[in-house]
C-alpha cells in the first residue's frame, strides 16, 4: 500500500509537483486520464482557474456538466493521481463517462493508490448528494475494474462506443 494520501483542490502552491505529474504522463505516451489533466499547464494560474470555473459551472460549453477536480497528494506533496467528479450525468456520461474519472501517474501504479483515490472520491460524491455513483472503465482495463469492485461497484450493462470500444459500467450506492 502506498503512503498516506489526501485529496487537495488544484493550487498554485503545488505547481512544480503537478508539472512533474503532468510530465510523467507526457513521457508515458498514454492517454491522459482523467481528461482534465490533458489541459495545457503552461499558464498554470489560468489552468487552475479553469478547473475552479468548471466546479462553479461557469464558462462551460453547452454540452458540459459542472465538475470538481482534485489531486491525490502524498504526505511529501507528490502528486500521484487526479480525479474529476461530474456533479450530474449527461446522456453521454451515463453511457460511457460516469460520475468519476480518475488516473494514477504511470510511475506510481500498482501501489494501492487507485483504490484509495476512488474511496476518497466517493466521499466527495456523497458530500455532493449523489446517491448512485456511476464509475466506468474500458473492458480491457482489468485493474480498474478490480479497483471499482473493491470500492463497492456492482456491474451494470456495458456500453459499446461507436469505435467498438466496450465500456464496463458499475454503480456504487451511497446511503445518504
Amino acid at each position: 500500500m502506498g503512503e498516506y494520501v489526501r485529496l487537495v483542490k488544484p493550487t498554485a502552491e503545488l505547481r512544480y509537483e503537478y508539472l512533474d505529474f503532468y510530465q510523467d504522463w507526457v513521457d508515458s505516451g498514454e492517454d491522459m486520464v482523467p481528461w482534465v489533466i490533458s489541459k495545457d499547464p503552461s499558464d498554470f494560474e489560468a489552468m487552475v482557474q479553469s478547473l475552479f470555473d468548471n466546479e462553479k459551472g461557469e464558462n462551460l460549453p453547452a454540452n458540459r456538466v459542472p465538475d470538481s477536480t482534485y489531486w491525490l497528494v502524498t504526505d511529501q506533496n507528490k502528486v500521484v493521481g487526479a480525479v474529476n467528479i461530474r456533479h450530474r450525468l449527461s446522456e453521454k456520461l451515463l453511457n460511457c463517462g460516469g460520475h468519476i474519472g480518475y488516473g494514477i501517474r504511470p510511475s506510481e501504479r500498482r501501489r494501492g493508490y487507485a483504490t484509495q483515490l476512488l474511496a476518497l472520491a466517493l466521499e466527495k460524491t456523497k458530500a455532493l448528494g449523489i446517491e448512485n455513483v456511476l464509475v466506468v472503465c474500458d473492458d480491457c482495463n482489468e485493474a480498474s475494474a478490480r479497483t471499482i469492485i473493491r470500492n463497492g461497484g456492482l456491474q451494470d450493462v456495458s456500453f459499446t462506443e461507436e469505435d467498438g470500444n466496450v465500456v464496463k459500467r458499475f454503480w456504487i450506492r451511497h446511503h445518504l
